[in-house]
């Protein structure tokens, strides 16, 4: 069996809200290996805010490890974590996070501004992920000139533009109407058949059908892990 790109061995995290110690996960463990599509599931309060901070490097376990590609993360200081958020995860958020004075081929190039590539690197391997996600014909429209499902698009190249080990989604089609959300869980149903690791976290049982595997929490802990 080969190693897990992503494992959490028994990991924790609480809360310090004044006086009082707020758990939000308590020892979770799992494993998840190149190529999975998973999603993780549960009511409002149950951890999975807290997991995908985690995931993300984000934030720090209070207890128990983390290890991405197989390098133990739990404990990195702010400077490494950042480093690891730019060269090994793909973010994409609900809300899409562009910035509104970019055009949609400089949005796609943020994450490579400290990657080291020449502007001439950044700018090609843009295009190549705009066209990948069907917006090669939208190159320097900002993204108040985009409509939502193409606003996500340009997020999900994004987040592939510097070929991370995972890509993580939070609640991916919550700001879109039915037909933009089924555009954009096909553009994940294609990453997933080339190879792309998805995580995606979900209330969503449409959107949790899609992937492969959903890890289900509740109160903090894994309630279930099932694979379709």
């Amino acid at each position: 069996m080969p190693t897990p790109i992503v494992q959490f061995d028994a990991v924790s995290k609480t809360y310090q809200m004044g006086a009082v110690v707020v758990p939000a996960l308590h020892e979770v463990s799992f494993a998840i290996h190149a190529g999975e599509y998973v999603s993780i599931m549960g009511p409002s309060g149950c951890g999975k805010s807290t997991i995908l901070n985690l995931l993300g490097c984000l934030d720090r376990p209070s207890a128990g490890r983390y290890l991405l590609g197989g390098d133990d993360v739990s404990q990195l200081d702010d400077d490494a974590l950042s480093a690891t958020r730019g060269a090994r995860l793909g973010f994409i958020f609900q809300s899409y996070n562009l910035i509104q004075q970019l055009t949609v081929v400089e949005n796609i190039e943020v994450p490579l501004y400290y990657q080291g590539l020449t502007e001439h690197e950044s700018r090609a391997r843009a295009r190549e992920l705009a066209e990948r996600v069907g917006l090669n014909h939208r190159l320097d429209h900002k993204p108040f000139e985009l409509s939502g499902g193409q606003q996500q698009r340009v997020a999900i190249a994004r987040a592939l533009v510097n070929d991370p080990l995972i890509v993580l989604a939070d609640e991916p089609t919550g700001n879109l109407d039915s037909t933009s959300g089924v555009e954009i869980l096909a553009v994940f149903d294609q990453l997933n058949d080339q190879g792309k690791t998805l995580i995606l976290v979900t209330h969503d049982s449409n959107v949790s059908s899609h992937a492969h595997r959903t890890i289900r929490l509740r109160d903090g802990q894994i309630e279930s892990d099932v694979r379709c």
